[in-house]
Order: structure tokens, then sequence, then C-alpha cells
């Protein structure tokens, strides 16, 4: 899930640098180019969808970082909980083995004597 994450915050990285990038802060750019009176998308059309895409974008990586940041805890916790069960295994597991031990032990010391 984190790897996907990761993936999907480099994508929107990259077109938030490339809408940023088309942008002009002199109001020229991609924009200066649709200057004809004929074009569908007028100037001012041009420049609101690039704002319009620069603030979505920024949007989502912002809620991609957050998600990220949380599905890393929740994986650590789900680790540490792990390690805590094996660990409680392998005691358990120590624990028989050495009773199982102390048993033999006791027996053959049991056995000469009748």
């Amino acid at each position: 899930m984190y790897n996907f994450i990761v993936i999907l915050i480099l994508i929107v990285s990259v077109l938030l640098a490339i809408v940023v990038l088309v942008q002009n802060s002199k109001g020229g750019g991609l924009a200066a180019n649709f200057s004809a009176p004929n074009q569908i998308m007028g100037v001012r059309k041009t420049t609101d969808f690039l704002e319009k895409a620069t603030w979505t974008l920024a949007a989502a990586l912002i809620v991609l970082s957050l998600i990220a940041t949380i599905s890393i805890h929740s994986g650590k916790k789900e680790v540490t909980q792990r390690n805590v069960v094996n660990a409680e295994q392998v005691d358990q597991t120590s624990s028989a083995a050495n009773a199982m031990q102390s048993a033999n032990q006791a027996q053959p010391e049991a056995a000469p004597q009748q």
C-alpha cells in the first residue's frame, strides 16, 4: 500500500512541476499561444485551467503525503504486534522445551531407584 502511494506522490509531483513550469508569472506562458480571438479556449480560460490544475495537484500532493505518513505508522504497529506475538510464541515454546527437558532429567534419576 505504501509503495503504491509513493508512486502516486511521484506522479503528482512531476505533473505539478510541469504545470508550474508551463505558467508564466507575467501572464504569458502557455496562455500566450492562445491569443487568437477565434480559439475555443482563450487566454483567460487557459490561465484559469492552469491555476485550477496547480491547486488541485497541490492539494492531492498534501493528501497523499498525509496518507503515506499514516500508512507508515500503521505498518510499523502491525510489524511490532507481529514481533510481540512471535516473541510470546518463542517464550512459550522455550518454556515447554524447558519443562520437557526437566521432566526427562527427572525420569532417569527415578528409574534406578526402583
